[in-house]
């Protein structure tokens, strides 16, 4: 009998634990577990996805019942733009600052510094850059997305993938969901 104090249960190994959230294109995550890990509701997602503010890269929606899947990278995007609206940042502002975002990979992202008065969104690779608009005397903030991509990571390690490759269509089912008792009869119709 295992020990309940026992902080591995028995039969768990470190191979059974998710691995850890990747710029990798392979897995993608659902609008509702992008959500949870970026903390913005589903209809702010939806919004930016119609709008194209953030695209999902791995899988855009392509009719009724089918899933965005967002990459990693997508989340980080997606913090971001959070982050700025939370601050301030107008819409309009926003889109500017992302597109050049989307130019780059996680690698980068992980680098950048983004500075902010509220109005305009400035982007800082060294610390003399950020030293130069600091003598300008405005108000900034800054947002490391470094640290975003660190939260996403965080975040999306108890949180489900799944792959980026379409599932193989499954024969149609005329029973609606959830309807055992129909599933039944047609079954032992068939059979």
């Amino acid at each position: 009998m295992p020990d309940p104090r026992d902080p591995e249960p028995a039969g768990r190994s470190d191979a059974d634990a998710a691995p850890p959230p990747t710029d990798d294109d392979s897995v993608g995550y659902r609008g509702v577990t992008a959500c949870h890990a970026v903390g913005i509701s589903y209809r702010q997602l939806d919004y930016w996805a119609r709008t194209a503010l953030v695209v999902p890269s791995v899988r855009d929606a392509s009719g009724s019942g089918t899933q965005r899947l967002y990459s990693f990278r997508d989340l980080v995007v997606l913090k971001v733009v959070k982050r700025l609206l939370d601050a301030g940042v107008s819409l309009q502002n926003i889109r500017k600052a992302i597109e050049t975002l989307r130019s780059r990979g996680v690698e980068d992202l992980a680098g950048i510094t983004l500075i902010s008065d509220g109005t305009t969104v400035y982007e800082c690779r060294s610390p003399e850059e950020v030293v130069d608009l600091l003598q300008g005397g405005q108000g900034v903030f800054g947002i490391a997305i470094g640290g975003a991509f660190k939260e996403i990571q965080g975040s999306l390690s108890h949180l489900p993938a799944e792959p980026a490759e379409p599932a193989a269509e499954e024969p149609a089912d005329e029973t609606p969901a959830g309807d055992e008792l129909a599933a039944r009869r047609a079954r032992r119709r068939a059979g």
